[in-house]
C-alpha cells in the first residue's frame, strides 16, 4: 500500500510541475513505409507457326501466303527474312519457288510474286487466310480456289491497289504486293492453327537431343540446282547459300536465316507433263536440323487440309526450336546429304 501511495504522489508533483513551466516535447518523427504494387505480368501467346512468345491478343490477323519467284533475276526478293515458314520447291526446268508464309511478322512488301504450281493448294491449305499469286495455268488456279484459302491474284481489279510492277526489276520477276495492307484490309482473316510442335523454355528440340552435329546442309533439286544451309553457332542459326554458293540475301543485303530446317522427301507427280507435282499428302522420311544437329524422322500429312506431322519411328512428335523454319521438298530424283564440318 505504501509504494502504490508514493507512485501516485510522484506523479501528482511531476503534474504541478509541468503546470509551473512548460517543457518543450519534441515530435517523434513518423515512419513513411513505401510499397512498391507487384507489377502485373503481361500475358505472352506463343506464335502458332514459330513457337515465339508474342505479347497476347497481338496475332490475331491470318496468314499471308504468297509464290516467291526464285529465278536469279529475281533475287534478292523482298520479305523472305521476315517469314515464319517456307516451302521450297521443285519447278519446270530444275528451278525452285517458294511458298511463303507469314504471319507473326507481316511484311510492308513482298516479293517478286509468280505462278502457282500444282502442289501449293495442298501446300497451302491447312494454313488457311489468303495466298497471293500472279496468275498460273487455269487448271491449277481452280485448284488453289477450291481449297480453304482467300485467293489474291495480280490483275484483277479487287487487288490492283494492292500489287504493282515495280521498275526495279524486269518482267515477270517485277510483281510486288503490299502485304500489310492487304492483311489490314482483310480483318476477318481467322489466325492458323499450331503447325508444329515446339520445345518448350528449358527442353532440348528433338534434332539437339537425339541428332548428330552437321554444319552443313546439302538440298538437290535438279543437278545444277543445290542450295546449301551453314550451321553460325555465334547466331544461333542456319545461313542459306544458293546453288553457286553465293551466301542468299534479302533486299537489305541480310543473309537468309532459318532456325529448323527440314529436308522433306518427296515423290514426283508427272500427271502434268513437263509441270512436277511435289506429292506432299502421304507419308515419308525427313531430316530434321536444329541448333547444328540433325535427325532423320518420318512425316505424314494424311489431306490437303491437315498440316504435316513430323514423328519418331515410334509416332512421337518430333519438337522444333522456337524461331522460323524453312523446308526443302527435296525430289526423291534430287538428294539430300549434309558435312560434319564447314568447309
Amino acid at each position: 500500500m505504501t509504494f502504490t501511495v508514493r507512485i501516485t504522489w510522484a506523479l501528482v508533483a511531476l503534474t504541478a510541475l509541468a503546470g509551473c513551466a512548460a517543457v518543450p516535447v519534441e515530435p517523434t518523427p513518423t515512419a513513411t513505409v513505401s510499397v512498391t504494387p507487384t507489377p502485373t505480368p503481361t500475358p505472352v501467346e506463343a506464335a502458332p507457326l514459330t513457337g515465339e512468345e508474342f505479347v497476347a491478343g497481338t496475332l490475331s490477323n491470318g496468314t499471308f501466303m504468297a509464290k516467291i519467284d526464285n529465278h536469279p533475276d529475281a533475287r534478292p526478293q523482298f520479305g523472305l527474312n521476315h517469314t515464319d515458314i517456307v516451302f521450297e520447291e521443285l519447278v519446270e526446268g530444275g528451278l525452285s519457288r517458294y511458298v511463303a508464309v507469314w504471319h507473326s511478322d507481316i511484311p510492308k512488301e513482298i516479293g517478286p510474286v509468280r505462278s502457282i504450281r500444282p502442289m501449293d493448294p495442298d501446300i497451302a491449305s491447312p494454313f488457311k487466310g489468303i495466298i497471293t499469286y500472279s496468275g498460273g495455268k487455269r487448271k491449277f488456279i481452280f485448284m488453289m480456289r477450291d481449297t480453304q484459302v482467300e485467293n489474291f491474284m495480280h490483275g484483277l481489279a479487287t487487288t490492283k491497289k494492292y500489287m504493282f510492277r515495280t521498275d526495279k526489276r524486269e518482267a515477270p520477276h517485277n510483281v510486288i504486293v503490299r502485304a500489310a495492307k492487304v492483311i489490314k484490309a482483310k480483318s476477318k482473316l481467322v489466325a492458323p492453327d499450331q503447325a508444329f510442335t515446339f520445345a518448350a523454355a528449358g527442353e532440348m528440340p528433338t534434332a539437339v537431343q537425339f541428332g548428330a552435329m552437321r554444319e552443313v546442309l546439302h538440298a538437290r533439286f535438279s543437278y545444277y540446282n543445290e542450295p546449301s544451309w551453314v550451321w553460325d553457332s555465334e547466331l544461333g542459326l542456319y545461313k542459306r547459300r544458293q546453288a553457286g554458293g553465293e551466301w542468299d540475301t534479302d533486299e537489305n543485303g541480310d543473309v537468309l536465316t532459318a532456325t529448323n530446317v527440314i529436308a522433306q522427301v518427296v515423290k514426283t507427280s508427272r500427271e502434268y507433263g513437263y509441270v512436277p507435282k511435289a506429292v506432299v499428302v502421304g507419308k515419308g522420311t525427313a531430316h530434321i536440323s536444329t541448333g547444328g544437329k540433325t535427325f532423320k524422322v518420318k512425316w505424314t500429312k494424311k489431306d490437303r487440309n491437315s498440316f504435316t506431322v513430323f514423328t519418331f519411328q515410334d509416332g512421337n512428335i518430333v519438337k522444333l526450336a522456337p524461331g522460323n523454319t524453312w523446308i526443302e521438298l527435296v525430289p526423291t530424283s534430287g538428294k539430300f546429304w549434309t558435312d560434319a564440318k564447314a568447309k
